[in-house]
């Protein structure tokens, strides 16, 4: 009996829901049992609404998200850098500085770094759906199980919304050097002193696809956090909803965004995607000088495409031979990111 007693506090508190009609089924006697442990009444008495019993609805729905939240795997984290925030907004002065070793001869040269007052304000987000009262008296709680999924895969790929939007965003939207983030004429001092402009932008007028040096710490995007996503529950049976609309409120809510880093590591194109425009794109990012006309050592080893160009991605960057036969002199060069989101 005892043995029997702990399934039925598993079912009420929404662990094992699925199992529920098995265990019923098993043990008939199960239907006329009251748990002491919850005070919840399981089977034709539906599910007492009582505090505890609420919340046992409560963490099983949040197990269900947080199985989902962890299943998913998101990819903004190949571009971007994850900012934590203390605030509400953090200010990255350190963007646009480049530093560089020199032979120690006499005392150390300080370098004096620009700095950019480029700011990032946080932003809240919310996702929120209602399940009326009647279902959880109803014991029917569990159908609403694939919802609460589907709010743990969207919090887990809501990062990857905001960050690949920069990147169509990036044509027409200014970054810390108050230039677009894709642009011709970027600000860079020459070995002079004097300002030159650099592109990382391949021009055209097709689909977009972009060059990302992803092997350093900083990414050229950064996703800063200031609130993880939080699984939350408006469900006191006194709640003005559930008292007037008999409606009990599940959501999720973060306190994020995403922004532009460094232009230097990302470059941009919107020529057909071929071999010959990937290569003038390589070789124009790997040539791309910093202040003082010292190279910056890029490395392109990440091709980011939209799902309309993974085949020509992929032409170009995994095929062995090219269609005429001949070796493929950019094979393996990159790694292929194809993102539904851009």
């Amino acid at each position: 009996m005892n043995k029997l007693k702990t399934l039925l506090v598993l079912v009420a508190f929404g662990m094992i829901a699925a199992l529920g009609p098995s265990i019923a089924a098993a043990h008939p006697a199960a239907l006329q049992l009251l748990s002491p442990e919850t005070g919840a009444a399981i089977g034709v008495a539906g599910l007492i609404v009582n505090q505890a019993n609420i919340r046992a609805v409560f963490q099983g729905f949040k197990v269900v998200f947080d199985q989902a939240f962890k299943g998913t795997t998101p990819t903004w984290d190949k571009v971007a850098m994850l900012q934590p925030s203390t605030g509400s907004e953090e200010v990255y002065p350190w963007l646009g500085s480049t530093t560089r070793f020199r032979e120690w001869l006499g005392d150390r040269v300080i370098q004096n770094l620009k700095t950019y007052d480029w700011t990032v304000k946080n932003k809240s987000f919310e996702n929120t759906v209602g399940v009326d009262r009647d279902r959880i008296e109803d014991d029917k709680y569990g159908v609403y199980s694939p919802l609460m999924a589907q709010m743990g895969q969207d919090a887990a790929e809501h990062p990857d919304q905001l960050v690949y939007a920069l990147f169509a965003a990036g044509f027409t939207t200014l970054c810390y050097d108050g230039q677009y983030f894709f642009d011709t004429d970027h600000p860079v001092l020459d070995a002079n002193g004097n300002a030159v402009s650099v592109s990382n932008h391949g021009g055209g007028a097709g689909t977009a696809w972009y060059l990302i040096d992803d092997t350093r710490v900083i990414k050229p995007l950064i996703f800063q956090k200031r609130k993880d996503y939080q699984f939350v529950a408006m469900d006191a049976p006194t709640d003005e909803a559930v008292f007037t609309r008999k409606e009990f409120r599940y959501g999720v809510d973060a306190r994020v965004n995403a922004a532009y880093g460094l232009w230097q590591l990302a470059y941009a194109s919107k020529q057909t995607l071929d071999a010959t425009n990937y290569g003038a794109a390589r070789a124009a990012m790997m040539s791309m000088p910093g202040d003082n006309g010292r190279p910056l050592g890029l490395r392109p080893q990440l091709l980011v495409v939209p799902p309309s160009l993974e085949k020509a991605a992929f032409d170009v960057v995994q095929a062995e031979r090219l269609a005429n036969g001949a070796d493929n002199a950019y094979y393996k060069s990159a790694r292929v990111l194809v993102s539904p989101w851009l």
